[in-house]
This record gives structure tokens, sequence and C-alpha cells, in this order.
């Protein structure tokens, strides 16, 4: 954590996400920088995101070299998120038979050992 993504994890530890937009272009973006990624400017915000979204590419393995068994296959996901950007993200509480392009998804948060720490993921939904 420094002080350009504080924000961004403090919110995740309260369960919220948040991305950046773009004042002089409208862009929102994530992942969260003090500089809009088109027009380079700096005149960029905070905004708490819905947290929904759908996967726009998935793929999942069996095979992570020190990852916990009984957390495998794991399934990664970029979900392109209501508000626009894409984000690069792990899937929860399905299998990759289960997931397809398109699929609904939200965000969740899965603690760490550090309190002001949290991981946003997603996991599908109907809608």
């Amino acid at each position: 954590m420094d002080p350009e993504t504080e924000p961004y994890w403090k919110a995740a530890a309260e369960g919220r996400l948040l991305l950046r937009r773009c004042n002089d272009c409208d862009l929102s973006f994530y992942y969260p920088r003090a500089r809009c990624p088109d027009c380079l400017g700096n005149n960029v915000k905070w905004l708490e995101a819905t947290g929904t979204g759908e996967v726009y590419a998935y793929t999942s393995t069996t095979l992570v070299s020190e990852w916990p068994e009984d957390a495998l296959p794991l399934v990664l996901a970029y979900v392109e998120l209501d508000e626009g950007p894409r984000i690069l993200t792990a899937l929860q509480e399905c299998s990759s038979d289960t997931i397809e392009i398109g699929t609904s998804v939200e965000v969740t948060f899965i603690p760490t050992a550090d309190d002001s720490v949290s991981i946003p993921v997603f996991r599908p939904i109907d809608r």
C-alpha cells in the first residue's frame, strides 16, 4: 500500500471496489493510478464501482506450484465491469465447467492476515 493506492485498499477492506475516473475525458479505469491512461491528465477522482460485470475471458488450471490443493482448480478471468474497465481477477465459488464468456459476476473480498487489506475476487450471479 502506498499513498496513491491507499484509498483503494481501505475501500476494499470495507467491501467496496473503487475505480478511478478522469474528469477531463470521462474514462473510468482500473488499476488505480494518479494519471489517466488515455489523456495522461491528472484530474482524476475516485469512483465507487457497482461491483458487477461479465466475464470477458477466462482460463483454468489444476496445477499451481505452492498453491493449496483445496483451492484448485484456479479460475482466472478478465471481468469487464459495468463501468467499462476490465480487471484481471480470480473467480470463486465456481468451476471452469460452469463459466463462459458473458457470465454475470459480482465482486466479493477475501480477507488477509492484515485487517486493513482485502483482495477483490468475483463470483457468478444471476441477473
